[in-house]
């Protein structure tokens, strides 16, 4: 049970605070410097499967080692470390490949995309870590 609340917390992390970004932070830039290379119309379901298979890495990584954490405050600051990590090396392979690969991928999306990634996974990993911690009063 701990590990649905977990990803459900997660996920709805992810997906509150990715979409705000996505749509509304960054969308201006985003695609301004990403039009010609993105899909139209754009795959959402590709996105959707994304979602789900990172928030596994994010559970397995991230989340499982910090709920091994007797006390709240020492489990999101494990969930936060390893969400980081996990999230600067999945950001890192997917920008810097990109990088390395396509013709005009745009240099300035990995140097903000990168942290945003790092952030955002650490952010998701706390949210789950904490909602387990909460609502299982672990």
């Amino acid at each position: 049970m701990q590990y649905v609340i977990a990803y459900i917390g997660a996920l709805v992390a992810f997906l509150v605070i990715d979409l705000i970004w996505i749509g509304v932070v960054a969308k201006g830039y985003y695609f301004k410097v990403l039009e010609p290379i993105i899909a139209q119309p754009m795959r959402l379901h590709i996105a959707a499967i994304f979602y789900a298979i990172y928030l596994v890495g994010v559970l397995y990584f991230a989340v499982r080692p910090a709920l091994a954490e007797p006390e709240l405050a020492g489990a999101l600051k494990v969930a936060a470390l390893n969400g980081a990590l996990f999230g600067f090396f999945c950001y890192a392979t997917y920008d810097l490949t990109n990088w390395a690969t396509l013709q005009d991928w745009p240099t300035s999306i990995s140097f903000i995309d990168i942290p945003w990634g790092t952030v955002l996974t650490a952010t998701c990993a706390v949210a789950g870590t904490a909602a387990v911690k909460l609502i299982l009063k672990e």
